[in-house]
Formats: C-alpha cells, structure tokens, sequence
C-alpha cells in the first residue's frame, strides 16, 4: 500500500510541478520601448500602439516587428525576435528532472522558455534631410542716382545730334540779319 501512494505521490508531484517555467516564468513578460527623439507614436506588428518611451505585457512566443514614427523624422522599424533564454533553460531542466516530457512539451508550446530580444528596444529616428532652397539670383544694385540741388538747372548735352525742329527755327529768327 505504501508504494502505491509513493508512485501516486510522484505522479501528482509530477503533474504539478510540469512546465516549471510557465510556472516561474509565464508566457508574458514586459516589453520595454524607447526612442530618441521621444514621444514617437510606435506601432507592432501584433497591432498594439504607444507613445515612446513605453512599457509592453506581451506573449514571449511571438516574433513581431516595431515601427516608430514621428513628424519630422524618418521612421525606424526593427525586428524582435523570441529567443530561448538562461532562465526558459533553468525551467526546462526543471522540468525534464521533476515534470519529465509532458512539462517540456508545456513549456516549449507556451513559449515559456523563451525571452523577446531585444529588451528594452532602442529605436533612433534621423531627421528627414532638408531639401536645398534654389538660389534666387538677385540682379545687382543699379548705381545711386544722385539728386541735383534745387538751385541747379540741368544743361542740354552739347553731343546731343540737333535736328531741325521748331525751336531751332525760333533760334534764327532771334539772329539779327546781317547788315542791318
């Protein structure tokens, strides 16, 4: 009768104590998100949203991608990947001493055993370049034209070409006629 609760005991034992990382560890962990410049609007590829620098609950199982964007500013995306970690091999262990297969296969279903990488994620958003503005090509400053005093009267230019004209008649009617 004593070996049977021995065996039934180590049945239970293992039984409870299957998936000792989904126990210690659970298939969640908190995602860190930061950004440089901050207050970037990122978005995964799992479709949850936040304002940077944020704090995540997601599924360890998963890979997914996170895209940053702010105005001004290219966006930045980057890769997380779902890697086993030190800790998903101490649970593993655990489980293949105490929990045998079944845990291991609980476990590594779950994702348990594994970490999302990077963690905290650091994305950098450059600048957008600033388009070149085309050079405006300013004609150059004519030269100062300098006002004459007002007691100055302006003279005709002696190299102007005469023609006859009105004037020039009234110009020899003022002549007095030789002889007289």
């Amino acid at each position: 009768m004593t070996r049977k609760f021995a065996i039934g005991g180590l049945a239970a034992a293992c039984v409870m104590l299957s998936a000792c990382a989904t126990v210690t560890r659970g298939t969640s962990q908190k995602f860190n998100i930061e950004t440089s410049p901050t207050a970037a609007d990122v978005k995964l590829s799992t479709g949850q949203s936040c304002v940077s620098p944020c704090q995540l609950k997601l599924k360890r199982k998963h890979e997914f991608d996170v895209t940053a964007t702010k105005a001004g500013y290219q966006p930045s995306t980057a890769k997380v990947q779902s890697k086993i970690k030190a800790g998903g091999v101490a649970g593993a262990a655990g489980n293949l001493i105490l929990g045998g297969i079944i845990g291991g296969v609980v476990d590594g279903s779950s994702g348990a055993m594994k970490s999302l990488t990077p963690n905290p994620l650091l994305l950098t958003l450059k600048p957008l370049p600033v388009e070149p503005v085309a050079a405006v090509t300013e004609a150059a400053p004519a030269a100062p034209v300098e006002a004459a005093p007002a007691d100055v009267v302006p003279v005709a230019d002696p190299v102007a070409p005469t023609t006859p004209t009105e004037n020039s008649a009234a110009v020899e009617a003022e002549q007095p006629a030789p002889g007289l």
